[in-house]
C-alpha cells in the first residue's frame, strides 16, 4: 500500500538508512565518550570509531583517511575551503574563480569575501548548464588561487566536467575546489581521477544523518593549506576546533559504506524511474527539461510545465508528493530560480520548474502514482489557465 506523501526530493535531503541508524545508537548511550579523551576507555572507543568512519569515509572517494576534514555539513566546509585559502595563499594572489550556478553556500561565501577586497570571477555556464575546462582556463590570471566548481548542480542535476577542470587547474598550478555535496553517493566520485584538491559533501545527502559532514583536503601533490574559521583546541589537523559528534560521524561512515556497495545498482534502478516519470510527463506537450540531459545525475529531472504556475502546482500535489521548485534554501522564495536563469530559461518556464528527485528507496508504484497526479494537477491548471484567459477577454 502506498505511503502518502511520496517523497521525490532526495536532493534536498534523504531519510536515514535503518543500518545507518543502527550503527549509530550505541554511541548515544553506551560508547558516548568524547573522541579527545585521551586518558579513558570510553575516549579510546570514541576515538576508534571517528577513525573507522574516516576510512568508510575515505575509501568511498579515493582519498586517504587523514585527508578527510569532519564539519558540521557542506555549508561549513565549504566556509572553511575558500576562506580558508584566501587567508592561507594570500600572499600568492587573491583571485577566485567560480560559476553563477554554484549553490547559494558558495555564492554567498564569495560575496563575503568580495567584500573582504577579494577578486571574483563568476563564470557563466551554457545552455546545458555545463562549464568547459577552456572557459577556466581562460580566466585563470597570474594571482589565481582557486578554481571553485561544483561536481553536480543541485537543481538540475547537471554533472560538469570535473575532471577537465581539475587538469586545467593541476596545469595552472591553481589549487581545485569542488562542492560535490549532490554528487558523493549518487554517482562515483574520485579525488584523485578527477584532481580535486579540496572537496565539500554532507552526510544526509546519502541517507546519513543531518549535523555531519566532511572537507577533503589533500596532503600531498600539493600539501593543501587552509587557515581555520573556527578556533579553540585544534581538532582536526588544526583545521576545525570543536568536539566531534562521533554518533553523527559513525552514521556518516555508515552511509558511506552502503553507498560505496549501491553505486553500481542503485543508479541504474534511479535512472530508469527517472526516465519513466520524465517521459509520460514530456508526452504531455509542453513539459521541458532544463540542463544537460546527457550529463546528468541518474536521480534527477528539472521540469518546466508551459503555462502553469510552479508554486501552483506543488501546491496542489503537496499532500500526495513531497517535491521542490529547486534548491531547499532558496525554494521559499517567489523569484524564479537563479540557475534556470543563469542557463538563460525565460522567467515563465522558469516560474514553472519543478525538480523532482529520486532516492534508494523510491518505488515504481511511487513513480506511477506520480505521473497520474502530476499529469491530472498540470491539465486542471491549464484549464484553469485557459479559462482564466478567456474571461479576461
Amino acid at each position: 500500500m502506498l505511503q502518502l506523501p511520496i517523497y521525490l526530493d532526495y536532493n534536498s535531503t534523504t531519510p536515514c538508512d535503518t543500518k545507518v541508524i543502527d550503527a549509530m545508537l550505541p554511541y548515544f548511550n553506551k560508547y558516548f565518550g568524547n573522541a579527545a579523551s585521551k586518558t579513558h576507555s570510553l575516549g579510546w572507543q570514541a576515538e576508534e570509531a571517528v577513525e573507522f568512519a574516516r576510512e568508510q569515509i575515505a575509501d568511498l572517494i579515493g582519498a586517504e583517511p587523514k585527508e578527510i576534514i569532519f564539519t558540521s555539513g557542506a555549508t561549513e566546509a565549504i566556509n572553511l575551503a575558500l576562506k580558508g585559502v584566501v587567508e592561507a595563499y594570500a600572499s600568492k594572489g587573491n583571485h577566485i574563480i567560480t560559476s553563477t550556478i554554484e549553490h547559494k553556500a558558495v555564492l554567498d561565501t564569495c560575496k563575503h569575501l568580495e567584500k573582504q577586497g577579494v577578486d571574483v570571477t563568476y563564470l557563466p555556464a551554457d545552455s546545458d548548464g555545463l562549464i568547459s575546462g577552456q572557459l577556466v582556463e581562460d580566466a585563470i590570471r597570474a594571482n589565481t588561487i582557486l578554481v571553485a566548481i561544483m561536481h553536480a548542480n543541485n537543481e538540475t542535476g547537471t554533472v560538469l566536467p570535473i575532471g577537465e577542470i581539475g587538469l586545467v587547474a593541476r596545469k595552472r598550478n591553481v589549487l581545485f575546489f569542488s562542492d560535490a555535496t549532490q554528487a558523493v553517493g549518487k554517482i562515483p566520485v574520485n579525488v584523485n581521477n578527477n584532481s580535486i584538491d579540496i572537496m565539500a559533501f554532507s552526510s544526509h545527502k546519502m541517507y546519513g544523518p543531518k549535523g555531519v559532514g566532511a572537507l577533503y583536503v589533500r596532503r600531498k601533490n600539493p600539501r593543501v593549506k587552509l587557515i581555520a574559521q573556527i578556533d579553540g583546541g585544534g581538532h582536526e589537523r588544526g583545521m576545525r576546533s570543536g568536539t566531534l559528534n562521533v554518533a553523527g560521524i559513525v552514521g556518516f561512515g555508515k552511509a558511506s559504506e552502503l553507498c560505496k556497495i549501491e553505486l553500481e545498482a542503485n543508479p541504474l534502478k534511479m535512472s530508469r524511474l527517472r526516465d519513466k516519470l520524465e517521459n509520460a510527463l514530456l508526452s504531455k506537450g509542453d513539459v521541458y527539461i532544463n540542463g544537460s540531459k546527457e550529463h546528468r545525475l541518474p536521480n534527477t529531472t528539472n521540469l518546466s510545465f508551459k503555462n502553469v504556475e510552479g508554486q501552483a502546482l506543488m501546491m496542489s500535489i503537496n499532500k500526495e508528493i513531497a517535491v521542490s521548485s529547486g534548491s531547499a534554501c532558496t525554494s521559499a522564495s517567489l523569484e524564479p530560480s537563479y540557475v534556470l536563469k543563469a542557463l538563460g530559461i525565460q522567467d515563465e518556464l522558469a516560474h514553472s520548474s519543478i525538480r523532482f528527485s529520486l532516492g534508494r528507496f523510491t518505488t515504481e508504484e511511487e513513480i506511477e502514482y506520480a505521473i497520474q497526479q502530476v499529469s491530472f494537477n498540470v491539465r486542471q491548471l491549464r484549464e484553469m489557465n485557459t479559462a482564466g484567459i478567456d474571461n479576461n477577454n
